[in-house]
C-alpha cells in the first residue's frame, strides 16, 4: 500500500483495519485502542490511519462509525473542531446556528461540559493514542521506510500535543497505550516534550518537498517548532523569539515558495494542476477527495458553512449558511470606511488586496440579528472550484485539500519574532518578510511595521483558517483584555471583556470524573 495513493486508499484503510479504533468520551483510558484485545498489526494501514484521522471522522465515510463517541460525527472532525474553537470566540467569525454549544463559543461563555470542547479533547487524544500504538508496534525497526514513518508519526503526535498545550494547558502526557489513569503534566513539561520530539525527528524526516504530497517533511517540523517558540511566553512564561525567527527562516529558505495566486490556495486543485501551483506553499495539506474521502468536516465544512446559494458558484450543492464575518474582520481590509455591499471581485478591487475574498451583496456589515446568515458579510475564501476549469469529483463532497500548514506562516512568524526580539523596533528583515506576503496579494507595502500592524496582518493573511484565538492571546487581546472588543464578545452586541480564564479551555468534566489525577483549569 503506497501513501502516494493516499486519497484513494484512505477509505479502504479505514474500513479494513484489523485494529478496532473506537473511543469513549466518558473514559479517556479505554480509547481509542484496547491493548488487551489481540489484533493483527498492519503497519501501512495503521500509518495511513494516522494521516486519515486528520481528514476523516471514522470508519465508514461521512457517518456511521465515528472515531469519537458522544458528539455528532461530522462535528467531531479534527479541522472542524479546531476551527470552531479558534475562530468563533474571536473578532473574525460568528455562527448564526442555534445548535447546542454554538452561542457559548460565539460569546466566550463555555463550561466544562461543552460538547465541542469535549469532542476536541478526545479527538486529539484519539490521534495521540493511535500514534502511540503505531510507535510501540514498530519499535526497533531500522529499514528506511519504517524510520521515516516513525518520524512522521511522532510529528503527528507532537502536532496533536501542540493543540492540547495551546487549548487545554495542563493535560496528561501519554506516550504508550495503557489502561492506567495517566498523570497530569504541566504546560511547560508538555512544551519541552513537543520541542524535544520535533528536534529529535528532524534528521529522520525527508528534505522539504521530497516526500509524497500529503506527508510531512523537515519543513513541517521547522514550522511547528517556530509556532511553538512564537507562543513560548504564553505556554511557559519564557519568551523564545530568536528561536521562533530561526526556525521560521529555515522554512522561508527551503524549497517551499509562496503561491503566486493567493486564492489558488483554497481551490479544488490546490494539490497542483496545470494552472494551480499552490502546492509549492502547502507544507501540510489535509487531503480531501469528493469521491473517496466523504466527510462533513474538512474542506466541505469550510466551504458549506460559509456559503449560501445566492453567492457565486462555489463547487458544491451544500450551502449551510452558518459562519459569517464579524465587522471587525472587515475593518482589517477597510480601516477608514465601511466595506461595500458588493460581490467578491468588486470587494477585492475595493480593498486593493487579493485576500479580501468576501461577499457583501444583500448583506449587512453589522450582526444585528444573530440568527440570520446575511447579518455579517460572507467569507468566500474557500471553494470546490478548480483553477484549471476542470470538473471536481463530486457534486456534494469536496476535493479541496485543507492547507493546514503553509509557508506564509513562517514569514509572519519571522517578522513578529524578529520585531519583538529587537525591542519592537522595525528593520529591513521585518519589512521584507511582510511585504513578500502583501506583494503576493497585490496590496500596498509599508516601509516599517509595528506589532499592532502585524496582528492585523495575521488576520488578513489567515482569516478563517483556524488560528485567530492563539494570535489574540499572544498579543494580550483575548481573555482579560479590556482595550479591544468585537461584536458579541462576552455576549453583548457592542462587545465586552471576558475573564482571562477563558484563554484556556476546561478539562472536560467526563475526564475529571474518570481520572482523579487531573486538576481543572482555573475558573471552571
Amino acid at each position: 500500500m503506497k501513501l502516494r495513493y493516499l486519497k484513494s486508499i484512505i477509505p479502504a484503510a479505514a474500513l479494513t483495519l484489523a485494529l478496532s479504533v473506537t473511543s469513549c468520551v466518558s473514559d479517556l483510558d479505554v480509547n481509542p485502542i484496547d491493548p488487551s484485545t489481540t489484533m493483527e498489526f498492519n503497519q501501512n494501514e495503521v500509518f495511513t490511519k494516522i494521516y486519515a484521522t486528520l481528514g476523516l471522522t471514522g470508519q465508514e465515510g461521512p457517518a456511521g462509525s465515528g472515531d469519537v463517541d458522544g458528539i455528532d460525527e461530522g462535528t467531531s472532525d479534527f479541522v472542524r473542531l479546531i476551527w470552531n474553537l479558534n475562530e468563533l470566540p474571536t473578532d473574525e467569525a460568528h455562527c448564526n446556528w442555534g445548535d447546542v454549544g454554538i452561542p457559548e463559543l460565539n460569546y466566550g461563555a463555555w463550561g466544562a461540559s461543552h460538547s465541542q470542547i469535549t469532542g476536541l479533547y478526545y479527538r486529539l487524544f484519539f490521534d495521540v493514542t493511535l500514534c502511540n500504538f503505531f510507535l510501540e508496534q514498530t519499535e526497533g525497526k531500522t529499514d528506511e521506510e519504517s524510520v521515516a514513518q516513525r518520524a512522521e508519526a511522532r510529528f503527528i503526535r507532537a502536532l496533536n500535543y501542540y493543540y492540547l498545550i495551546d487549548m487545554f494547558g495542563n493535560v496528561p502526557l501519554v506516550t504508550s497505550v495503557s489502561t492506567e489513569n495517566p498523570q497530569q503534566a504541566k504546560r511547560s513539561e508538555l512544551f519541552n516534550f513537543v520541542e524535544t520530539e520535533l528536534l529529535a525527528i528532524e534528521p529522520d524526516m525527508k528534505e522539504p518537498r521530497t516526500n509524497t504530497y500529503g506527508r510531512v517533511d523537515k519543513a513541517a517540523a521547522w514550522l511547528l517548532l517556530s509556532r511553538l517558540y512564537l507562543n513560548a511566553e504564553v505556554y511557559t512564561g519564557t519568551a523564545r523569539w530568536t528561536d521562533a525567527a530561526t526556525y521560521a527562516e529555515k522554512v522561508m529558505n527551503s524549497a517551499y515558495t509562496l503561491s503566486t495566486t493567493y486564492k489558488h490556495l483554497f481551490m479544488a486543485d490546490n494539490n497542483g494542476s496545470s494552472v494551480n501551483k499552490a502546492n509549492t506553499e502547502i507544507i501540510l495539506p489535509i487531503l480531501q477527495d469528493g469521491a473517496t474521502t466523504k466527510n462533513y468536516g474538512g474542506s466541505l465544512f469550510l466551504i458549506a458553512s460559509t456559503h449560501k446559494d445566492d453567492m457565486p458558484y462555489y463547487g458544491t450543492t451544500e450551502g449551510w449558511a452558518g459562519n459569517s464575518c464579524r465587522p471587525q474582520l472587515m475593518a482589517k481590509f477597510f480601516p477608514t470606511s465601511d466595506a461595500p455591499n458588493v460581490g467578491v471581485t468588486e470587494m477585492v478591487t475595493a480593498a486593493k488586496d487579493d485576500r479580501a475574498l468576501f461577499y457583501g451583496t444583500d448583506r449587512t456589515l453589522s450582526i444585528d440579528d444573530e440568527s440570520k446568515f446575511v447579518n455579517g458579510f460572507s467569507c468566500a475564501k474557500y471553494s470546490n472550484v478548480r483553477a484549471d476549469g476542470a470538473s471536481s469529483n463530486d457534486s456534494k463532497f469536496t476535493d479541496t485539500d485543507v492547507p493546514f500548514m503553509r509557508a506564509a506562516e513562517a514569514y509572519l512568524t519571522f517578522a513578529e519574532a524578529t520585531l519583538r526580539a529587537n525591542n519592537n523596533i522595525s528593520s529591513d528583515p521585518v519589512k521584507n518578510a511582510i511585504n513578500a506576503l502583501r506583494t503576493r496579494a497585490n496590496a500596498k507595502t509599508e516601509t516599517s511595521y509595528t506589532l499592532s500592524m502585524i496582528l492585523d496582518e495575521w488576520s488578513r493573511e489567515f482569516a478563517f483558517e483556524g488560528r485567530r484565538r492563539s494570535d489574540l492571546i499572544r498579543f494580550g487581546k483575548f481573555g482579560g483584555n479590556s482595550d479591544y472588543t468585537w461584536q458579541w464578545k462576552g455576549g453583548t452586541q457592542a462587545g465586552t471583556s471576558f475573564s482571562v480564564n477563558y484563554n484556556l479551555y476546561p478539562i472536560p468534566t467526563n475526564d475529571l470524573n474518570s481520572n482523579s489525577n487531573l486538576i481543572q483549569n482555573p475558573g471552571y
